[in-house]
């Protein structure tokens, strides 16, 4: 695992996020200065210093409430999707080890995973509608003048405070990715992408990963999918706890944390122990400290996000917001960056263009993996109606399952058509190996506008799992066997 984070912390130099950060002494005027110096953040900023402007990044971490901070970079490098994606990797590279076998290579049994990780600061505040003070971890001010505010502060993790000791014994992902020793025995607390991507790569390198929901998987995602998701971590060991609750937990004297929860279906109390105790149950934006009400920047009371209207503008004029921390935007890496370069574009590059939001691809990067762009089956009917969508399928064996005889019941796809003459593509949602490969190439196509004829012309690449997309023929509708046989 050394050489994981050791590639997490070349990416983060790489990337040069380190010097898109200005030092800050004094007061100084600038032309537009960000809080926040995740993705979204720096890309806005070094999108606008591109046209030679005076540029300023304001970054601070809170410790999470376990301890665990980090540097520059925000919570996609640092503490989400790549960490997220190398133990991602980690845990497949240790299913592979066991196919290796069929495959003729010779493997010691069973393989073994070894947890290691190696440890790779302004908190900016308004003061007046151009002015940001600034506080160093040490106490030490700096007070920072910008003609235009960029706020890309995102989000942290929700601690469901609640619930007796889930403060003081829990960790979320911000710590996870941290840990200097195994987390052993985990319960992994949410149905969240979050917490089904954690439990799975848990799982996947062989620790007992338990997950307990309240209500339904991936909410906000096609519920068919999300179902597959969880029926396939179930059979590849993941434990779930469906419809329960927790409501206290205790540290014992073996320093194991004691669960309790509610089971809602048996109506009954029930308990059990474990190492590590992970809440997945939501974010929150990262806005207590800014001190937006005294400069009138509106925020939405239920969810705290900051409201603005299609060009990222707030109700403050030269204030502006991005990524996670906005209403009604995709809580994603690469929409904050797009969003925050077309912003540094329209503020100094002459530029109109705006940030289009429909048709974003992504995906849970669960042991198999969900890929997704458009919409979901759900809300396409309840925008279209059911006789109006068409809705074809495939269940589908990758070659690769094959030799090693792996189970291959989960792995499907279907595309979301309108039923008309030209039979306009909706949604495509795929579950299987690479998910995110065959989606991203897909998603320009739907982007443009396709159509379910013209993607019968798309001649597949073979053997792939993405050539079944471009023959997928069977509809719901019709109620045949979907699975395919052959070739």
């Amino acid at each position: 695992m050394a050489a994981l984070w050791r590639r997490r912390e070349r990416f983060l130099g790489a990337s040069g996020l380190c010097r898109t950060v200005r030092a800050l002494s004094g007061k100084n005027e600038y032309d537009l200065l960000v809080i926040g110096g995740g993705s979204g953040g720096l890309a806005c900023a070094k999108e606008a210093a591109q046209f030679g402007r005076k540029v300023a990044v304001l970054d601070y971490v809170d410790p999470s409430p376990q301890g665990t901070t980090w540097g520059v970079g925000g919570t996609c490098v640092n503490v989400g999707c790549i960490p997220k994606k190398l133990m991602h990797q980690a845990a497949l590279l240790g299913s592979a080890l066991k196919d290796a076998q069929h495959y003729g290579w010779s493997i010691s049994q069973p393989v073994h995973h070894t947890w290691k990780v190696k440890y790779f600061n302004m908190k900016g505040s308004f003061s007046d509608p151009h002015t940001i003070r600034g506080l160093t971890k040490a106490g030490k001010e700096t007070v920072v003048t910008a003609e235009n505010i960029v706020i890309a502060t995102g989000g942290r993790p929700k601690y469901p405070t609640h619930i007796a000791g889930a403060l003081e014994y829990g960790i979320t992902s911000d710590d996870l990715f941290w840990l200097k020793e195994s987390p052993g025995k985990t319960l992994v607390v949410g149905a969240s992408y979050v917490s089904l991507e954690c439990a799975g790569f848990l799982t996947g390198i062989g620790l007992d990963t338990t997950v307990m929901m309240r209500s339904i998987p991936l909410r906000g995602f096609d519920q068919q999918m999300a179902s597959l998701v969880t029926e396939h971590m179930e059979s590849y060991g993941t434990k779930f706890l469906k419809r329960c609750f927790p409501t206290k937990v205790e540290k014992l004297e073996s320093n194991r944390l004691q669960v309790t929860w509610k089971n809602t279906d048996l109506g009954t109390e029930e308990r059990d122990s474990f190492d590590t105790v992970m809440w997945a149950v939501g974010r929150a934006p990262d806005t207590k400290t800014l001190n937006l009400e005294t400069v009138g920047v509106k925020t939405n009371s239920e969810t705290g996000k900051i409201i603005v209207d299609a060009g990222e503008a707030t109700s403050v004029p030269h204030i502006y917001a991005i990524g996670d921390i906005t209403e009604g935007r995709p809580e994603l890496t690469p929409t904050a960056i797009a969003a925050g370069k077309l912003l540094a574009r329209r503020l100094f590059g002459q530029s109109s263009e705006l940030m289009d939001y429909d048709n974003v691809p992504t995906t849970v990067f669960t042991p198999l993996e969900y890929g997704c762009v458009g919409l979901s089956e759900e809300v396409a009917v309840q925008s279209y109606g059911s006789d109006n969508i068409e809705v074809y399928h495939a269940y589908y064996k990758p070659l690769e399952f094959t030799v090693a005889e792996r189970d291959a019941t989960q792995c499907y796809m279907k595309m979301v058509c309108l039923r008309e003459r030209e039979q306009r593509i909706l949604g495509l949602h795929f579950i299987g190996p690479n998910a995110g490969e065959v989606i991203q190439g897909f998603a320009l196509g739907i982007k443009c506008g396709a159509t379910y004829p013209q993607l019968m012309k798309t001649i597949g690449i073979h053997p792939t799992c993405a050539e079944e997309i471009t023959k997928l023929h069977i509809t719901k509708r019709s109620g045949l066997d979907a699975t395919v046989t052959g070739c």
